[in-house]
């Protein structure tokens, strides 16, 4: 099969399942063009949102323009996943005055690290 012949449509389909079966709660495939979010970005970078993320000043545009970052891009394919297994429980602690509490995202393995 060459790549004129595929089925895109069919190809989004089971790039979507295989996120689900990889243990993704969802998955989206965009299409590049993020112009219209370029003046909000650059607000944003301009107020220091990135905080310690020096590489989200560092990419600049090229964090709304995906092509730029990595030539070639056709789409951009998103995964979500849940901080948390459904068997969580931290919120047990939550009645105990005397208990420190520790972010949700933090009580969960790191996603980077899942992601790789």
């Amino acid at each position: 099969m060459t790549i004129t012949h595929i089925d895109y449509t069919e190809l989004a389909i089971k790039i979507k399942q295989w996120g689900r079966e990889l243990g993704f709660a969802e998955v989206g495939i965009t299409d590049i063009d993020l112009s219209e979010h370029e003046a909000q970005l650059q607000r944003w970078l301009d107020k220091g949102y990135h905080g310690e993320m020096d590489y989200m000043a560092a990419h600049g545009m090229k964090r709304a323009r995906p092509a730029e970052l990595v030539p070639g891009t056709q789409r951009v394919i998103s995964v979500k996943m849940n901080y948390l297994p459904p068997d969580a429980s931290f919120a047990r602690a939550l009645g105990n005055k005397h208990t420190a509490y520790i972010s949700r995202y933090a009580l969960g393995r790191d996603y980077h690290k899942v992601l790789r």
